[in-house]
């Protein structure tokens, strides 16, 4: 029997992965444990809500963490609505815009 199909030989002898099928075992190594949504106390809560209220009032330009349970995502744009009735706000980002509920907002900066 050839010393490469001994113990873990196989294996150990094909060390090279596909760029698809390193990011699908990223992608299941990822999603396995869901992380809980951190809790935000008042004082991050006005920060944000400070940020949001310049962007919409001198159109700046804000980039929002988004809470994933998997990983934190990034938005880029100007508010254009806020809706506090619905919880939530209008983000513009070039020609296209996106309604995002303020309970996956965990951080804001201009």
């Amino acid at each position: 029997m050839s010393k490469k199909l001994q113990g873990n030989g196989l294996f150990e002898s094909s060390r090279l992965m596909l760029p698809e099928h390193r990011e699908a075992y990223n992608s299941h190594m990822t999603h396995n444990d869901p992380r809980p949504k951190p809790i935000l106390d008042e004082q991050e809560w006005q920060q944000i809500g400070d940020v949001l209220m310049e962007s919409l009032k001198e159109h700046a330009e804000v980039t929002l963490t988004l809470y994933d349970p998997y990983e934190d995502k990034q938005a880029s744009g100007f508010v254009t609505v806020v809706n506090t009735f619905r919880q939530e706000i209008k983000l513009r980002f070039g020609d296209d815009w996106d309604w995002i509920k303020f309970k996956d907002i965990i951080a804001a900066s201009v």
